[in-house]
């Protein structure tokens, strides 16, 4: 194992020098554009766009999770707001064909708002029972959904959802679906890294490693986490819209608890807080187990297995942040008592006891 773990530690030394980092964007770039090209099979360009929504999720909750610390096993609830607007302003549900791009802003908006209302009551409670109040919303919402026969046909589902169409260009198969996916993937990268770097980003991180220091000086806790889950339920609920215009077909089984989990594990394994670690986790999980789909007997035990031995010798992810893995690395006698090393309301305690 410890060949393996040096083989990624040495990638992660060659990504982060400058020169290298200077050519991997536009190289990245060509190749990504190019790859629908490449690829033949229409089975595999959909993975792929499925992966990219997943991206979309997980950047969005690594900002709950990853900067602000908090543990959101609710998340799924944001996509599926975000989703069933678009199924419902753009189908014959209701007869109305609203425009894609209204609709995306529409449903970031209003999962935005979501976010906030279950935020505002919620976020005075830490650790494992914010996680309990943020699953039982998520449940809360796939019910609704499953129960509203009248507004969301129920567990039968919307079908017919418009395609999205932008500028008169139809996104109506796979391998365009995959360029709009990737813009928006973009975007969200280049908003959330400069982010991370405002003062935002900053009164985050100091929320997250101690939220009792961070009070103390005097910032408001209270707002920056509600901020948080604004700002992860907005990627969600765009990222949902996007899975309407995909798949053309909606249903509350899309948005079950399972998916929260998954989207949860995307953002452990890749590295919480590292945005390249995210992408990494979120493809990995999605592709690999298709590339291996033929051992269907098989295939979700190893990984299953996967996920464990990662946890056990590499808990900082597969591409951590710097300051993640400096923690991690850190000896537990070298931490004196009540700093961050010892969170007792952040996600680090409860997922590294």
């Amino acid at each position: 194992m410890q060949p393996t773990l040096n083989i990624m530690d040495a990638a992660a030394r060659v990504a982060s020098n400058p020169r290298v980092r200077r050519l991997a964007g536009p190289t990245l770039v060509v190749g990504l554009i190019l790859l629908p090209l490449l690829i033949r099979d229409a089975y595999m360009v959909r993975t792929l766009d499925v992966a990219g929504l997943y991206v979309l999720l997980a950047l969005g909750l690594n900002i709950v999770v990853g900067y602000a610390g908090l543990l959101d096993l609710g998340y799924v609830a944001f996509y599926a707001v975000g989703a069933y607007l678009y199924a419902l302003l753009a189908s014959p549900q209701f007869g109305l064909h609203v425009p894609f791009l209204v609709v995306f802003v529409l449903g970031g908006a209003l999962a935005a708002l979501a976010g906030a209302l279950i935020g505002a009551p919620t976020l005075r409670l830490r650790g494992d029972y914010l996680a309990i109040v943020t699953m039982a919303f998520g449940e809360i919402i796939r019910i609704l959904m499953n129960n509203l026969d009248w507004l969301t046909n129920g567990p039968q589902g919307i079908i017919q959802i418009d395609a999205p169409v932008i500028l008169g260009a139809h996104f109506d198969s796979p391998s365009r679906m995959f360029y709009l996916i990737l813009f928006f993937c973009v975007a969200a990268i280049y908003f959330i890294r400069n982010l991370e770097r405002s003062k935002i980003g900053r009164a985050w991180a100091a929320v997250r490693e101690d939220e009792d220091a961070a009070r103390a000086m005097g910032l408001n806790t209270r707002n920056l986490k509600l901020l948080a889950f604004a700002m992860g339920a907005t990627t969600a609920g765009g990222a949902g819209v996007l899975f309407a215009g995909l798949q053309q077909f909606v249903s509350p089984e899309s948005f079950t608890f399972w998916e929260s989990i998954l989207i949860l594990c995307m953002v452990v394994l890749g590295g919480m807080g590292s945005i390249p670690g995210v992408i990494v986790g979120s493809v990995a999980l999605i592709v690999l187990p298709e590339v291996f789909r033929e051992y269907s007997d098989y295939r979700m035990i190893f990984f299953g297995l996967s996920l464990i031995v990662m946890m056990l010798v590499r808990p900082e992810g597969i591409w951590p942040s710097r300051q993640r893995k400096e923690e991690l690395a850190r000896p537990s006698s070298a931490v004196p008592p009540g700093t961050s090393g010892q969170r007792g309301d952040s996600l680090g305690s409860t997922l590294h006891p």
